[in-house]
């Protein structure tokens, strides 16, 4: 089958498309056959290595320990494990994987769930890593309320036009923070109130907060704090700013340091892998409540163009990789 794969860490230059064998389906897994798959942050960052803290994570540190690139995923599941009896051959699926920028990937069953139905196979692939950070950060760790009032930094990316929706779709007020360019995007998604920052800057207003979600990792937690009510949570998700060796990682530890002397909830995660929060997720698109945002899709043999072009911060959205079968 053909894959993106790369045996060194580096820039796109690392990446080749390659004809390699196709996975093995194990017990507890489903092979499926990748119609689509989604281009996260996280690609770019097990590509370069960096920041170096992921290498010591497991991930491998003189090389990438997986050589396949990709998360996301949308297709047909074409063999289940024999532990496996929520699927069957021809299920459409979507969800997430190792090594999904390939023509298959075997995942675990417990992280794939039953396609939207209104959705084709790229809008599903966009879904899966950047909807479950945004929800899991909006419900479980930001604890959203109706009538809270939302600011969303990032507001136009892949996790900020979820978290925008899902605000929404949780009766809080939005507010979207974007560049000039992408305002009339954010606010098509249904945001209350969109700031440019490129012409205001929310921090000096008046204006506090229930909850923020921070997807941009440029202001420091002081600067965050004042947009805050007095008993106002921030959530931190992810964060580029902290160099080779962090990666922005010191600023989250700085909050989780700090939140237990000041009456502000500070907080950061890890999104977790989740069928249960897929079916959610499954739900709200199909009632209509969320959409996902693609911006392009690209062909298998352009990924390092697709995540080029995400590093420099030219989407809108989300960004796909489109194989579809022969």
């Amino acid at each position: 089958m053909k894959a993106i794969v790369q045996d060194r860490y580096g820039t796109v230059d690392a990446l080749e498309l390659r004809e390699i064998d196709r996975p093995q389906v194990g017990d507890d897994e489903v092979l499926v056959r990748v119609h689509a798959a989604g281009v996260d942050p996280g690609v770019w960052h097990l590509m370069t290595g960096l920041p170096y803290l992921i290498r010591i994570a497991g991930y491998g540190f003189r090389a990438p320990k997986s050589p396949v690139r990709g998360n996301d995923v949308a297709g047909r599941v074409e063999a289940v494990g024999k532990g496996v009896n929520q699927f069957q051959a021809g299920d459409e699926v979507f969800g997430t994987a190792d090594g999904t920028f390939a023509e298959y990937v075997s995942a675990k069953a417990t992280n794939v769930a039953p396609k939207p139905a209104n959705l084709s196979f790229e809008q599903a692939a966009a879904v899966p890593t950047s909807a479950l950070t945004a929800l899991q950060g909006l419900r479980d760790h930001g604890e959203a309320k109706p009538g809270q009032r939302v600011l969303i930094i990032g507001a136009s990316g892949g996790i900020g036009t979820f978290a925008v929706q899902l605000a929404k779709a949780f009766g809080t007020e939005a507010t979207g923070v974007c560049s000039t360019s992408k305002v009339d995007m954010v606010r098509s998604l249904g945001a209350d109130h969109v700031i440019d920052y490129l012409r205001d800057d929310f921090t000096t207003t008046a204006r506090r907060y229930d909850l923020i979600l921070d997807m941009a990792g440029n202001r420091s937690l002081s600067t965050l704090r004042r947009a805050l009510t007095h008993s106002g949570t921030l959530v931190i998700i992810g964060g580029e700013e902290g160099g080779r060796w962090l990666g922005g990682t010191d600023r989250q530890v700085r909050a989780l340091l700090l939140s237990p002397f000041v009456r502000q909830r500070l907080r950061t995660f890890v999104a977790k892998e989740s069928a249960e929060d897929l079916a959610v997720l499954k739900e709200l698109i199909e009632s209509g409540k969320v959409t996902p945002v693609v911006d392009k899709t690209y062909p298998l043999g352009e990924a390092a163009e697709a995540i080029r072009d995400l590093d420099e911060g030219r989407a809108r959205g989300k960004l796909v990789l489109s194989v579809r079968p022969d």
